[in-house]
């Protein structure tokens, strides 16, 4: 398949609600429509996750993210615009609903606490799908829960490959990092914790 062909692809089957497997600028990741809480429920039960953790999710640009957080911090703007490697931010206040339409996140992809996950990939084609899909992708690891995370496609259990509606071929990962990304938590008045390094 031709790049075009497989971002097509890629589209389609994640407006319809399904599950995808895709390389992002971190490691290989699963992924669906951040807005589909069937779909997002789908991610759980391929990963064998218990739906009570949150997810993290990939959006194209801060215009994206600020459709779906009530309030982007201003640090977390200073942030964005000084990262170079990938950077994951929590943010509080995220605009979720049950009813299931593409302005409000799933239920399922949020924390207790009311906040989201959220990373602007470095990576052009998973920017380039996030913001044709015009939404959030959720993105977490290509693994069982509890499992080690694989760095390579070569090292996704068949049985992930297997379970997903759509396989984005190798090819397309020019730019996965191996590794996760950074996770830091902000608040409103510029709060920030470091969750991971």
């Amino acid at each position: 398949m031709k790049p075009e062909e497989i971002l097509a692809e890629a589209l389609r089957v994640l407006r319809e609600g399904g599950t995808i497997l895709y390389p992002t600028d971190t490691v290989w990741g699963l992924g669906c429509d951040a807005t589909n809480a069937a779909a997002v429920s789908r991610i759980y039960e391929i990963k064998q996750r218990d739906d009570a953790k949150s997810l993290v999710l990939l959006a194209s640009d801060l215009d994206m993210v600020a459709r779906y957080v009530k309030e982007i911090p201003s640090i977390a703007v200073d942030l964005v615009e000084v990262n170079d490697a990938p950077m994951t931010i929590i943010y509080p206040g995220a605009v979720c609903s049950e009813s299931g339409d593409r302005w409000h996140l799933a239920g399922n992809v949020v924390a207790a606490d009311g906040s989201v996950g959220i990373r602007i990939p470095l990576a052009p084609w998973c920017k380039q799908l996030a913001f044709k899909l015009g939404r959030p992708l959720v993105s977490t690891s290509a693994n069982i829960s509890g499992e080690p995370t694989p760095q390579r496609f070569s090292e996704i259990p068949q049985e992930i490959k297997d379970a997903v509606d759509f396989v984005v071929p190798p090819s397309v990962d020019k730019d996965s990092t191996g590794r996760p990304s950074q996770i830091l938590k902000v608040g409103l008045r510029g709060e920030i914790e470091i969750i991971r390094k």
